[in-house]
């Protein structure tokens, strides 16, 4: 029983001496004062109910410290890392910006920070511009023909347009907007092929970097391919089209004259039919002439030699009749 008190007992020892040096970090404080960082033990414990961690804190105003940027406070540092800012990014932005001989200030490096951008990235693409590959850009120009074209755009960082400055999807959809607007107003797709560097030079004199986060050193195009004959395309869609106009003209005026045709026929069909119903009522037109003594007989037999000659004319007029009696 005595064994297992002393071993409790030194367990507690251990747990509460780990304790202590976590909340009183001893060693961090003693290697923060070899290095020239002064900072006290009691700023380290308050950190710790801060719930700030010391640790990142000393490391930043250490790495401040050697790099010779003594304008760096711990209490800024702390403020910013309560705000949800990247304490290491931060320092480490300032550090090369120093020995590049960029003018960065820390509350400058903190808004960029804050802003979500990576402000030791920006850095770094100021002093080693980036390459950016512009997806395919499809244009026409004049002549009809489509041009396929492929750019690489060399941007810079600019550290003061940083924050509220447009991002790289903006330049690259600037770059595409001016390499259409260069390919389009060029009277032929041979003159863009023999001179792909004036697509570079339009869109650079266009200051297509105004208002965004970079600076565009160069515009070089990597590459052109043809791609369809569009004016031919439209031409042939056009030509279609006006064939489609002009048949569906013709059917409808076919219709109006198949519609006519039938109206005339309908006429026709209804004066034959009035004739014939005429014709059924001379009889007995004849017979009232006759009861009412206004037809005598010598009118009648006029009229039936009348309609005899008239029947026979009607029979030579036809041409039936004419070749029986060429056969005869």
């Amino acid at each position: 029983m005595e064994n297992f008190g002393t071993l409790g007992l030194i367990a507690i020892i251990i747990v509460l001496f780990f304790m202590f040096l976590y909340y009183v970090p001893v060693l961090l404080w003693f290697s923060a004062l070899v290095t020239g960082v002064h900072t006290s033990l009691i700023q380290l414990i308050l950190m710790r109910i801060r719930k700030v961690p010391p640790t990142v804190i000393v490391r930043a105003l250490i790495e401040a410290h050697k790099a010779g940027l003594h304008d760096i406070k711990r209490d800024e540092l702390e403020a910013h890392y309560l705000a949800g800012g990247h304490i290491e990014k931060v320092v480490h932005a300032l550090v090369s910006a120093s020995k590049a001989n960029i003018d960065l200030s820390f509350q400058m490096a903190t808004a960029i920070d804050l802003a979500g951008r990576d402000v030791f990235e920006a850095v770094q693409m100021s002093v080693n511009p980036k390459v950016i590959d512009t997806p395919p850009v499809a244009a026409v120009a004049k002549d009809g023909i489509q041009l396929i074209a492929k750019a690489r755009v060399t941007v810079r960082a600019s550290i003061k347009q940083l924050v509220g400055g447009a991002g790289e999807e903006t330049v690259l959809a600037r770059v595409g907007e001016g390499i259409v607007s260069s390919i389009g107003s060029s009277k032929s797709h041979k003159e863009v092929l023999e001179n792909p560097d004036s697509i570079s030079k339009v869109v650079l004199a266009k200051g297509l970097d105004a208002g965004t986060a970079f600076e565009i050193l160069s515009i070089d195009i990597a590459d052109i391919d043809i791609g369809k004959n569009i004016g031919a395309e439209l031409q042939m869609d056009q030509a279609e089209a006006d064939k489609n106009i002009a048949q569906a003209k013709a059917e409808e005026r076919r219709a109006m004259a198949v519609a006519n045709e039938q109206e005339m026929k309908a006429k026709a069909q209804e004066a034959r039919a009035n004739v014939i119903q005429a014709e059924a009522e001379i009889p007995m037109a004849i017979a009232d002439a006759f009861r009412s003594g206004n037809l005598g007989v010598m009118d009648y037999v006029k009229y039936r030699n009348i309609e005899a000659d008239t029947a026979m004319r009607d029979s030579i007029a036809k041409p039936g009749s004419n070749k029986g009696k060429e056969n005869k």
